[in-house]
């Protein structure tokens, strides 16, 4: 065994301690940015979360961890990308998760939205009238529940639609339709391939001036649109053309101090799967910027990237493995399992890097649990705990 319980062996042989964190105090939501933090899911590890197998969840860990994000004054971004939408989770289980989450956010007033898509529909080919009413199915869920919506992108809808003019019939449709305003979404294709070409175009200039129009018909109805497509250029540019009182929530993994720090003519907004992760570090960095103190932003919030970078790193869809791999290692569940079998989806080598850039990010805040936890998975992936 390692000399001491802060210790693990990393793949290759070297010895890492675990420094650990200081325990952050609860916080109320910022108030200059508004923040989401895409929260992920905690498989049960006793069921058949197997790939293909209907999703099975540990319902008291994954509540408990949005209520760790309200504590860190983050709003929750409920069934999103990042809860293995289209990867694991199916839309029984959205449909659950999101009616339980709702719920636990009245319980203490904590913000909430949550992602409406297609997915309860077979894969494969589907009509566009079969397209829109899988959203208007799943829009009655979610305001149901009492989330605001988020209308995600659509698999379907990308095979379905012949171009830009489909698209804007769906939406247009929806959001008339709506009870009242809702968060768009624009979902880049190294999150999802099946998404490449979405909103009718594979060249982003032209498929912002579809988002555009319809984002200009229908402001009222549009809290604002969460973009990710890892290019700051781009995100500033389509910020700036956004009708007065539409937010744009960056979903930059990679980019997001400088986003959300914004510039003379205006900033972003955030719903971020790497928040998730970063909630300790991050609601703090957030109320610095409520008392205009950018540079104490930017030295809580820039040594953060690195780990952002390594955790969405390409294959980027396997980030949610990071996620919960972190999640372990921080104490918010009691173990390394994934719906779908996706805790496969990274290496030991790229989870050894994760323990290390988070701990120095100060995202361990107990070093002797994250070692030993550390120490296990290691030595079951074959790297011997042994110190010769």
């Amino acid at each position: 065994m390692t000399g001491r319980p802060d210790e693990v062996v990393l793949p290759g042989g070297r010895v890492y301690r675990v420094r650990g964190a200081d325990q952050v105090e609860a916080l109320p939501p910022a108030r200059s940015r508004v923040a989401y933090a895409a929260a992920h899911v905690v498989a049960s590890p006793v069921a058949e979360n197997v790939p293909g197998a209907p999703a099975v969840l540990d319902w008291e860990a994954t509540l408990a961890f949005r209520h760790h994000l309200w504590r860190h004054g983050f709003g929750v971004a409920e069934a999103m990308d990042t809860a293995q939408r289209g990867m694991g989770l199916d839309y029984p289980a959205v449909r659950e998760l999101v009616r339980r989450s709702a719920a636990e956010a009245r319980s203490v007033g904590g913000r909430i939205v949550a992602g409406v898509a297609t997915d309860q529909l077979p894969p494969g080919p589907a009509t566009l009238p079969a397209v829109l009413d899988a959203y208007r199915a799943q829009l009655a869920d979610v305001t149901e529940a009492g989330a605001v919506p988020v209308l995600m992108c659509s698999r379907h809808l990308v095979a379905a639609a012949h171009g830009p003019h489909d698209y804007l019939s769906v939406y247009s449709t929806l959001l008339a339709e709506a009870p009242g305003p809702v968060l768009l979404h624009w979902l880049g294709p190294m999150f999802d391939t099946a998404l490449t070409g979405y909103w009718g175009s594979s060249d982003v200039d032209e498929a912002a001036e579809s988002v555009l129009a319809l984002v200009k018909e229908h402001a009222p109805k549009v809290d604002g649109i969460k973009v990710s497509l890892l290019d700051a250029d781009f995100e500033i540019a389509l910020r700036r053309r956004l009708p007065p009182g539409v937010r744009l929530y960056t979903g930059d993994d990679f980019n997001y101090p400088t986003l959300i720090a914004g510039d003379e003519q205006g900033y972003s907004d955030a719903l971020l799967g790497v928040f998730a992760a970063l909630a300790p570090v991050a609601g703090p960095a957030l109320h610095r910027l409520d008392a205009g103190d950018m540079t104490g932003f930017r030295e809580l919030m820039d040594p953060t990237v690195p780990l952002a970078r390594h955790l969405f790193a390409a294959p980027t869809q396997f980030y949610k493995t990071g996620i919960v791999f972190l999640s372990w290692l921080a104490g918010h569940q009691s173990h390394f399992t994934m719906v779908g079998g996706l805790q496969s989806g990274r290496s030991p080598a790229h989870c050894a890097r994760l323990l290390e850039l988070a701990d120095e990010a100060g995202l361990l805040p107990d070093p002797g649990l994250a070692a030993a936890r550390a120490r296990a998975y290691f030595a079951t992936a074959g790297v011997p705990q042994e110190v010769r």
